[in-house]
This record gives C-alpha cells, structure tokens and sequence, in this order.
C-alpha cells in the first residue's frame, strides 16, 4: 500500500524550525555552532559558474573534465532523526485501517517531506524489542527517497501473528549513544513498555537529553479505548497484541483500576517530560495525523517568534 502523497503535501508549506543550536551548516532558518564547511564529506554536485573555487574537487575533475563541489555533512539546517516504535501493540486497533503505527508512519512521511524542502538531514529509526533499521540523517535527495520507501515498506506490515514486544528503555539508550551530532529526535510511540519500570523508561529519554539532543514526544494512541476504557458493558475477549496472552471479562469490573493505573503513568510521563525538557504530544489517532502534525508545528512556530 503506497503512501497518499496528496496527504502529506500540505506540509510542504509549513517549517519545523530548531528551538536549540543544532550542528548543521546555518542557511538561514537555524542556529549552529560552526562556521563554513566541516570535515566529513557527504556528496558531490555540480559546480554553478560565479561560486567560490575553494571545495572544487579537482581530482575528480581530472577524471571526469567537469567541476564538481564538495558538500560536506554540515552543509544544512538540521538534523531530524524520526524514531518510530513499532512493536506489536502499534498495530491497535486491528480491525482498523487507522492504528497507531500507520498514523506514526504518516506523520513521518510528512516531517520527510517538510525537511526536504528545508534541504535538512532526516534520518530514521524503527525499533520494537531491538532496532531493527536505523538510518543516520543525511540531506541529500537519495536519503529522502530511502526514508519515503523504507516508510511505505512499514506500511505492509499486517502480521498479526508475529509477536514483537516494546523495549523502548534498551532502544532509546541505543539512540542516544548511536546519533554522534546533536539532532533534533521526533518519537512516535505509545510508550507502552513491555518489560522495567517507570523510572527505567524515564532515564532512557533523560538519556537522549544528556546527549544534547532536542526531543519530541509523540504519545501515539486511541484515547477513547486505551486511555479512558471506552467499551460498552458486556463481556470482551482481550488480547495483548505483543504476549498472545488472553482475558475474557466484563470491562466494567476492571475499568476503575485500570483508568487510575494508565493516568497515573500517562501524567508520570508528561511531567517528567517537562522536568527534561521534552516536547510532549499527546497523540489521539482519532484526531488524524495531519491534525496533531499540524497543530503542533503551528504552536511551535509561534512559540519561536
């Protein structure tokens, strides 16, 4: 299934701008710690008559006769690195085309599209028990098609059979020691962690923030069913998408506990992500990505003037 590019287009429009320095190449949008070109090249393209000689790659002129620039890593605005959970309960609801993990992967189709236009470096990260892709932000056009495809190529995923839990505390310290350049880190995930406590997820962001790196939160779910328990009063078979593990009852008997035990960890995660800094969306899939995409990079522009 591709992705509806007529969806994302709008985003085009809009810019996601860098609220902390950023190690990139400043054109004009964000901040950056250095000046001129930095040691690690990236690319070549083509050298247009006016510009300064200085990084013309006269080797490869003698190869090919034709003058070519050397882009450098740092030849941008800033580094995003899109990090997508997508562990088994992503997949709630199943009976639905719009589940956790096709609004996360629509959102970051969007973030691809906006930081394309901005000539950034995007990168992107899929994780569940372990990580099972990662790709370091880069700014060129290849890069940007690579994130595109690697996203449609998650959208085919309808496994149900294949159980694959969250381990978002072992993920995210990964992440943090993994991306070496200070970046902006968008999260889409419901946090929903299969194995350790609280306190272990919490220090696994405060991680990523130690590191210098800007953090977003995307707390990607279905409130009506996951946080407020919306089921009508007769009996239910429950089933943990990421154990198999199944449990017949009344919602009814269960649904005071279980509505004060998923507050008290949703309000626990909201305010320590305050305490670190950390922007923190909280992310109804019933609201549409292109809503919550939209109303948070319209607060954060506004925020920034």
């Amino acid at each position: 299934m591709p992705i509806n590019r007529q969806i994302i287009e709008p985003f085009k429009s809009l810019e996601l701008l860098a609220k902390k320095v950023v190690e990139g190449f400043i054109t004009g949008l964000h901040k950056s710690p250095f000046h001129g070109f930095s040691v690690e090249f990236a690319e070549h393209r083509l050298y247009n008559t006016g510009e300064s000689t200085k990084h013309i790659d006269w080797k490869l002129f003698a190869r090919t006769d034709k003058l070519f620039i050397k882009k450098y890593e740092e030849e941008t605005n800033l580094r995003c690195q899109i990090v997508i959970d997508t562990s088994s309960s992503m997949l709630y609801p199943v009976d639905s085309e719009n589940n956790k993990l096709k609004f996360s992967i629509y959102a970051g189709a969007a973030l691809n599209e906006l930081l394309k236009q901005q000539r950034d470096a995007i990168g992107l990260t899929l994780f569940n028990e372990k990580i099972d892709l990662h790709v370091p932000a880069k700014g060129s056009p290849a890069q940007q098609k690579l994130i595109f495809s690697s996203l449609e190529n998650l959208l085919e995923k309808k496994d149900f059979t294949t159980r694959k839990k969250t381990s978002a505390i072992k993920a995210l310290h990964q992440i943090a020691e993994i991306i070496h350049k200070r970046s902006l880190v968008v999260i889409f995930s419901d946090m929903f962690e299969s194995d350790g406590e609280n306190e272990e997820l919490f220090s696994a962001l405060q991680h990523l923030k130690y590191k210098k790196h800007e953090v977003v939160l995307f707390h990607v779910n279905d409130t009506p069913k996951e946080l407020e328990f919306d089921f009508e009063n007769r009996p239910y078979k429950f089933i943990d998408l990421e154990s198999g593990e199944e449990l017949k009852l009344n919602p009814n008997q269960v649904k005071e506990n279980y509505i004060s035990s998923i507050t008290n960890f949703t309000n626990a995660l909201k305010l320590k992500c305050g305490q670190y800094h950390i922007d923190f969306v909280e992310a109804d899939i019933n609201k549409g990505f292109d809503t919550i995409l939209y109303t948070y990079l319209v607060k954060r522009q506004m925020m920034m003037k």
